[in-house]
């Protein structure tokens, strides 16, 4: 009888134990491996074949009329092809339209994702033509391309490329690479081009082909003076920003021994980078705190059931 009284509250003490302590471990472990991540952000590109910034001034008036264009200008994600670009202006040969650039081809390219941001233009044989002088191209090329990357972690790279024939205002032209070529026709005006003009910082790209500098006196349809600017092939980016970086997991709790007798040692928890492998993390000293109770409350299970005994 008196084995019989001891050992049973031995044995549901020991049953309430284990009951516990698997209760509590699932909601230890539920919350022990999770994790959050956040992509990159902010990205942007855009491109423009073609961008004038003109001022035309009218013989039999006192007024400037803005000639302000683009062609296949784009931001991230997008994409044009288009290539003609016509205009009107009041006043200029009786307000009829006119042609502003033609071309075989004229692409402009905007992307961008988590990672990466990049715009690119591309035109070929192309001819761009002012108010004022009908038979004769301000500019003609074979082909003119830029591109802006914009890279997460690398720097921003931006290039230009002028490649074939360049003329302006009906010559051909040697374009010097670094600095400004000018090009002047009596009776006509005068053209400053600048080839292939690129700007970088530590997150931004800025990249186009050619521009020019425009001061043209054609005495005709009614115009008097073209002065302004014109841009052909441009490409910009910005850098997303980076994804923010994960914490370390917090340091494993020191080794702990249950008392009462020998018991197996406990082995030590592995080293950060481990855990990181393993999927552990700030919650791992509470699991192996739930199960040494498990053991204690075991071990004082066994001690009540023999003191019964005897």
């Amino acid at each position: 009888m008196p084995s019989t009284t001891f050992r049973t509250p031995g044995r549901r003490l020991a049953a309430s134990a284990a009951a516990t302590a698997l209760a509590v471990a699932p909601a230890l472990l539920a919350t022990a491996g999770t994790a959050h991540a956040t992509g990159g952000h902010g990205g942007k590109s855009s491109a423009v074949v073609l961008r004038t910034g003109l001022n035309v001034s009218l013989l039999n008036k006192t007024v400037n009329v803005p000639l302000t264009a683009t062609l296949n200008e784009v931001q991230a994600p997008a994409s044009a092809e288009e290539t003609a670009l016509t205009v009107k202006l009041d006043g200029v040969d009786r307000g009829r339209p006119f042609s502003v650039l033609r071309a075989d081809v004229a692409t402009a390219k905007a992307t961008v994702d988590d990672h990466k941001a990049e715009g690119y233009s591309n035109l070929a044989h192309a001819k761009v033509h002012i108010p004022g002088l009908p038979l004769l191209s301000l500019i003609e090329v074979g082909q003119v391309t830029s591109k802006a990357v914009c890279e997460t972690g690398k720097r921003p790279v931006a290039e230009s490329n002028v490649l074939g024939a360049v003329t302006v205002l009906g010559k051909k032209v040697t374009l010097s690479a670094g600095g400004t070529t000018e090009v002047k026709v009596p009776g006509v005006g005068e053209v400053r081009l600048d080839l292939s003009k690129t700007h970088t910082t530590s997150r931004t790209a800025a990249a186009s082909a050619l521009e020019l500098n425009v001061s043209v006196n054609p005495l005709e349809l009614n115009v008097a003076e073209v002065e302004g600017t014109v841009t052909l092939a441009g490409a910009t980016c910005e850098t997303p920003a980076a994804a923010p970086s994960q914490k370390p997991p917090a340091k494993p709790a020191d080794d702990v021994k249950p008392q009462g007798g020998a018991a197996e040692p406990i082995a030590k928890p592995a080293a950060k980078a481990d855990l990181a492998e393993t999927g552990g993390n700030s919650m791992t000293p509470y699991i192996a705190g739930g199960a040494i109770v498990l053991l204690v409350a075991g071990g004082g299970a066994v001690a009540v059931a023999r003191r019964g005994r005897s």
